[in-house]
């Protein structure tokens, strides 16, 4: 059996109690991706050669007593808009493709503090624009339960690996449910926490009010340990928090008794798969049987959520994007006439189509004449979309609901239809704009044995209620991702 088929903590405890090397977990972990790779497309960049020189350097600290940490020894993945010094770093973008940078991300830099082993870098939708993983330059990556479907997105990469068990847990980005959704997907936990809790330095920006980092994992108690080690304050990240609240392992041992839990009747309407209703419906009997007190009430405004982001979004992104224009570094066309058509085929032939045409309707919402019939409108949604959830937390602990309205599509199918698929972000996209913390858990299967997820929405620094609720999904359902065995889920059963 692999090591890369337990838990983080599983194998951190196995490394510490001397039953496994670093060493060996990593040399585990390659021959996985060199395995499954051709089916499943994970990783842009695998550094196996440096995982292996880190591996060592790493059981050295473990066996002098240094490392002590759950996660000492564990090898893990990283999406690829996450800077690490000396390797290479593309967003999943032509505009990228030869991009090495100087320093390390902020969370990736505590990670290896804690004693990780970076296996790679994962594949992505390009510049996280996108919800199936399929825009990256680099080609697709493929849904490890059925690789004729997508596995989410824009972290696609980072689920799949984790499902495929290419390593033991990753990171990813959250801008509108890019952790959640491909969590939701490939049948693994994935935690977006509150915004500034992780810090955002060496995260490359798609838009900086909404992006938080967060891990992917196979179990709550993973993403737990995880996070635990990324969150915290960082004066090079000016909307870090300062927070004394950060122990997320200490609500594990934690029930819900006593808890209060609403379900949007919002977000169970028209288009919602049967099956993932079904999968909400049936965590809120786990919920309740469990002690919480479970019920349905009106959130208001969800249906304004998708457009007031997508504004915003592409507005932020045709900010930030502007930096990449064939000057100081990324993709320069190779032929051009001067320094505006350097700047305009530079940039047609570095971009693929979906990060232009967000690129555009940014550019077209921040122009003249349409700033206030547009970006501050859509502000304004934003603030009221904050309001009722402030008004639904008065009343509730958490919200559950589906993390999207089905399961994992075809590849292929959803890119045919630009709006359809940013239509599929509404349950998603409200979190972030509110700057909410949230977490996708595995809830069985669907009629079609790919994975169903629900979604647990906490307010702003209640991770640990979260954590509280995800466990007891978790232990209720007993599931593992293990695509390959085609494991029961509750759906099944």
């Amino acid at each position: 059996m692999s090591l890369t088929s337990l838990t983080a903590l599983e194998l951190g405890a196995k490394i510490r109690s001397g039953e496994a090397g670093v060493e060996e977990a990593v040399r585990d972990a390659l021959a996985q991706i060199e395995q499954k790779e051709p089916d499943i497309h994970s990783f842009v960049t695998v550094d196996a050669q440096g995982a292996l020189q880190r591996a060592r350097e790493v059981q050295k600290k473990i066996s002098a007593g240094e490392l002590k940490g759950p996660l000492a020894g564990v090898p893990a993945a990283v999406k690829d808009n996450l800077c690490t010094k000396g390797l290479r770093t593309t967003c999943s973008s032509k505009m990228l493709s030869g991009f090495v940078p100087c320093y390390t991300a902020e969370a990736v830099l505590r990670l290896e503090r804690a004693g990780a082993v970076v296996i790679g870098k994962t594949n992505m939708d390009e510049f996280a624009m996108g919800s199936t993983t399929e825009t990256s330059y680099y080609g697709p990556t493929k849904n490890p339960w059925n690789t004729a479907h997508v596995p989410g997105g824009s972290s696609g990469g980072s689920c799949a690996a984790v499902a495929a068990e290419e390593c033991t847990y990753a990171l990813g980005s959250d801008t509108g449910g890019s952790i959640r959704q491909p969590g939701a997907f490939c049948g693994v936990a994935g935690f977006k926490p509150t915004y500034g809790t992780v810090s955002r330095y060496g995260l490359v920006a798609y838009a900086s009010s909404l992006d938080q980092i967060g891990p992917a994992a196979k179990t709550v108690s993973d993403c737990a340990a995880v996070l635990e080690v990324i969150s915290g304050h960082d004066e090079k990240d000016s909307t870090s928090l300062q927070r004394n609240d950060t122990d997320f392992t200490s609500a594990l041992q934690e029930d819900v008794r006593g808890m209060k839990i609403g379900i949007p009747a919002d977000y169970l309407g028209e288009g919602l798969d049967a099956d993932v209703r079904a999968a909400v419906w049936q965590a809120a009997d786990v919920l309740r049987a469990d002690g919480a007190v479970v019920e349905e009430f009106s959130l208001s405004l969800a249906e304004y959520a998708v457009p007031a982001y997508y504004v915003i979004a592409c507005a932020e992104a045709s900010s930030n994007l502007e930096r990449f224009d064939g000057i100081k570094y990324g993709f320069r066309a190779p032929q051009y006439e001067g320094l505006h058509d350097m700047y305009k085929k530079s940039r047609s032939q570095g971009f693929g189509a979906e990060v232009k045409r967000r690129i555009m309707l940014g550019s077209f919402v921040l122009s003249s004449g349409y700033y206030d019939a547009y970006y501050l409108k859509a502000l304004r949604t934003k603030a009221l979309i904050k309001k009722a959830f402030d008004r639904a937390f008065a009343a509730y602990d958490l919200i559950l609901g589906p993390v999207s309205p089905v399961t994992a599509p075809e590849i292929g199918k959803s890119l045919s239809d630009p709006v359809q698929m940013y239509l599929q972000d509404i349950y998603t996209v409200a979190v972030n704009l509110a700057g909410l913390p949230a977490a996708s858990v595995p809830a069985g299967l669907d009629k079609n044995g790919l994975p169903a997820g629900v979604q647990l929405i906490g307010d702003c620094f209640q991770e640990k209620k979260i954590i509280r609720a995800a466990c007891a999904l978790e232990r209720a359902y007993g599931y593992r991702p293990c695509p390959y065995a085609r494991q029961k889920g509750a759906l099944e059963k």
